[in-house]
């Protein structure tokens, strides 16, 4: 059958860093108790069709929700689930970590806590609008390791203003040192509706009132430098973004990767199901009216055709390093690709971005074409 996860979105952050266009907002009083009785009440009327192997929790801040309140929430997850997945992440901010919060997580059967550290240098934090110090980090990630989760991981961000390739490669031997079982490694991408955004524009107002553009030469310098440091501290790149020791990927991110199945709960949670692909209201109120009253809201329905699938699967199967093995892909959905997709495979190998195997069966992106990804997707979803 097709691998099968459960996503949550906990909404809830105490503050907003500058640069994040996730959906949250501060709790207000009942907001957490009416959050935990409406994905209760979600799992009811939309309860898993099967056992899930994965559990991720994001948000927001999961870790926003006291010990009492991440175990309620767990065992509503375990008794939809009628056991414990193999894999269950938890997303944690540094200011949020505490022995009561990780020994409640570890009861449950959480097995990866990721760390959103970002970075280890207080200029980059600050220019991030981060609300903690690396002190914070060091701190919480004591604690972490103590609690002895099977897989740990930290996200980094990277290309953020007045950060250059020293601070960046300072932050990568400081994550090395800690000897996570996984790293991610995000470019900062500018959301106009953000704090970030805003600060920065008003600061280039002379300019035209707008952000500088992103640097390329600098992004890409900045890529290559974070895959040859990691590759040589022994972290194999797997997907642009994200790095493991051997036996520790994260299996729900790779299902999604690969199109497989999960349902999201929680406001601003999306799902991929059913041949359906659509996202719960962005708004905890709206969320809340629909479960409460039964009525689920979805937004942003799209049917999953097999054709659709296909290319889905090639975009993001490229951005792993594993590939794409297009027949395969094709008996998998009963579709066939356009014969214009392996014309487009022909241009991007002679022009060095792509690298095939099995008489051409086989796509990989060379680290050139990695570099290129978002602009490989573009070509490939303008095929029809």
């Amino acid at each position: 059958m097709t691998p099968f996860g459960l996503y949550c979105h906990v909404p809830f952050c105490v503050d907003t860093c500058d640069f994040c266009a996730f959906y949250q907002q501060k709790p207000r009083r009942g907001d957490i108790a009416r959050f935990l009785a409406g994905v209760g009440r979600e799992l009811e009327l939309a309860p898993p069709d099967r056992p899930a192997q994965t559990f991720f929790w994001g948000g927001g801040t999961p870790s926003a929700l006291t010990s009492d309140a991440l175990s309620r929430l767990g065992e509503v997850f375990l008794r939809a689930n009628a056991a414990a997945p193999a894999e269950w992440t938890v997303e944690m901010a540094p200011a949020t970590v505490s022995r009561e919060r990780l020994a409640a997580l570890r009861s449950l059967g959480v097995t990866r806590i990721s760390l959103g550290a970002q970075s280890f240098d207080t200029a980059t934090l600050a220019a991030l609008g981060r609300r903690h110090l690396p002190t914070q980090i060091f701190r919480a990630w004591e604690m972490i390791s103590a609690a002895d989760f099977r897989d740990t991981s930290l996200d980094l961000i990277f290309a953020v203003p007045g950060q250059d390739e020293a601070r960046w490669e300072a932050d990568l031997a400081t994550a090395v040192r800690l000897a996570p079982c996984h790293i991610s490694t995000y470019c900062l991408t500018l959301e106009e509706d953000t704090v970030l955004y805003a600060r920065l524009a008003q600061a280039n107002v002379a300019a035209g009132g707008a952000p500088a553009p992103p640097d390329p030469v600098r992004e890409a310098a900045l890529y290559r430098a974070t895959w040859a440091f990691l590759e040589n501290a022994g972290y194999a790149q797997y997907e642009i973004s994200n790095f493991a020791r051997a036996g520790h990927a994260c299996v729900h991110n790779l299902n999604t990767w690969r199109m497989g199945e999960w349902l999201g709960y929680g406001p601003a949670a999306a799902s991929q199901h059913a041949s359906r692909r659509f996202q719960n209201p962005a708004d905890l109120e709206r969320w809340l009216r629909g479960v409460e009253s039964g009525e689920l809201v979805r937004e942003q329905t799209v049917a999953l055709t097999s054709q659709l699938l296909l290319q889905d699967a090639l975009i993001f199967g490229l951005r792993m390093n594993e590939g794409v093995h297009l027949a395969k892909t094709e008996r998998r959905f009963g579709a066939n690709f356009p014969p214009i997709v392996r014309v487009l495979g022909q241009r991007l190998v002679a022009e060095g971005f792509l690298e095939t195997q099995n008489s051409g069966d086989l796509w990989r992106l060379t680290v050139e074409g990695r570099l290129r990804a978002d602009a490989i997707a573009g070509a490939i979803l303008e095929i029809e």
